[in-house]
């Protein structure tokens, strides 16, 4: 395990798993923006938006408590993987053989639904801003197609920069909508005491649990050891990179709420559920302040669901070459990195190739309700898998969970396992 980790890094030039720096410096922050760019995609902002636009700044609080969340499930992701050397997939199959069957049950059903999913979000906002150029199926299987290709072709380090850019144009697009929409600051900030409004819990639950949500925390671990990060002596700089992730990850969530109170909720405009309310919201700007605007957002749109392709394409199939390799050890040859062995590269072919279908067909209502039961479970199982890791010996004394994060990762589980059951009982039975 610890030849391939190495192997990985030291080619992808982002440094030796034996190597430590002497303190956190902001020149190694990389992964954390990663996780976050991937996690937030067009449907959470779309929720983000719908949450302001219905109850203005009141959910605010919510907003910052489900990043304070996520940096405490991915601070507990990563911190396993640097403090026992293994990876999050050894973590769960020392807990027993159900969690193999439910992560290879997962890892199946969601690759196929998602890959659609993500395939038409990235392409939405290209067919708006390229109108008469190919229709949206066209626009999205190019866009699988190209995501497979550059993950297929790039290792971790190009893969981090690239994503990196394309969070700065996610950050600068949020950011210029926030300040255009002219918010009124002393609501905002009162909208930090926690309050529930009538008909407002599921709402708040979500925000909380969603925003940034996905399996793509569980891939954060699996990350940190591609930049080279693969033992206890990077936890500050791990540590460092987790916070910068979430606060990025906070000020789009921030931004697009503000955007909500300001845009919808002060003028009583309503938009659809789903990525489509985000070309709803196009509408809207281009009327208020003009098509360049409007454009501007489109690209910002775009930039939020094209990093949650390549994060997922990336990041999920490493995770899949991992779970792969613990069983057909013979799949990846010693010294193999895992971006170039054979496990990642026919997941980065199953989220491609087979979800093409779907673009073109109806999903079918027996793998809706899978892919929903399935989906529901993975957030409460992550969080308590975690819970129970690192209070265990399985885990170095020194790097098991203090009261903090063992409040933390508890309450998320409990947040998780009460939105799973609202997703289940929500979906069309």
């Amino acid at each position: 395990m610890a030849d391939t980790l190495r192997s990985g890094t030291d080619e992808s030039g982002s440094g030796s798993g034996n190597d430590s720096p002497g303190r956190a410096s902001w020149r190694h922050i990389g992964p954390g923006i990663v996780v976050a760019a991937t996690g937030v995609g067009a449907g959470d902002l779309v929720a983000t938006l719908i949450a302001g636009g219905t109850f203005g700044y009141t959910l605010l609080w919510a907003a910052v408590i489900g990043c304070l969340v996520k940096i405490s499930l991915a601070e507990a992701a990563g911190r396993w993987h640097l403090a026992t050397g293994r990876t999050l997939f050894d973590g769960w199959r020392s807990l027993g053989a159900w969690t193999t069957v439910y992560f290879a049950g997962y890892v199946i059903v969601w690759g196929f639904v998602y890959g659609a999913a993500a395939m038409s979000s990235s392409a939405l906002p290209l067919a708006a801003l390229f109108p008469d150029t190919m229709d949206l199926k066209a626009w999205a299987v190019l866009c699988g197609l190209v995501g497979l290709v550059f993950v297929w072709f790039n290792r971790y380090a190009v893969f981090e920069k690239v994503m990196t850019v394309l969070v700065a144009v996610m950050f600068l697009v949020t950011v210029y909508l926030a300040i255009r929409v002219t918010p009124h600051l002393g609501e905002a900030l009162a909208g930090l005491v926690p309050v529930l409004p009538d008909g407002s819990l599921i709402y708040t639950l979500g925000l909380i649990g969603g925003v940034g949500g996905t399996i793509t925390l569980a891939a954060y671990g699996y990350w940190v050891n591609a930049k080279g990060w693969t033992n206890a002596g990077w936890m500050k700089v791990m540590r460092l990179d987790n916070r910068v992730a979430y606060v990025t990850t906070g000020v789009f969530v921030v931004a697009m709420l503000f955007v909500g109170a300001e845009l919808l909720h002060s003028f009583g405009v309503a938009i659809a559920k789903g990525d489509r309310g985000l070309l709803d919201l196009t509408d809207v700007l281009a009327d208020r302040y003009g098509t360049v605007t409007a454009k501007l957002f489109l690209i910002g749109f775009f930039a939020t669901s094209f990093t949650s392709l390549i994060g997922v394409w990336h990041g999920v199939s490493l995770m899949f070459a991992d779970f792969v390799t613990k069983y057909r050890p013979s799949l990846t040859p010693a010294g193999t990195p895992r971006e170039k062995s054979l496990p990642f590269r026919a997941y980065l072919l199953w989220l491609t190739f087979p979800p093409i279908s779907l673009l073109f067909l109806d999903q079918p209502f027996g793998l809706v309700i899978v892919y929903g039961v399935i989906g529901a479970f993975f957030m409460p199982f992550l969080a308590l898998t975690l819970l129970w890791l690192l209070n265990s010996a399985r885990t170095p004394a020194d790097w098991r969970n203090g009261t903090l994060s063992n409040v933390m990762l508890a309450a998320a589980g409990l947040l998780f396992v009460v939105l799973c059951a609202q997703q289940v009982r929500e979906l069309p039975w």
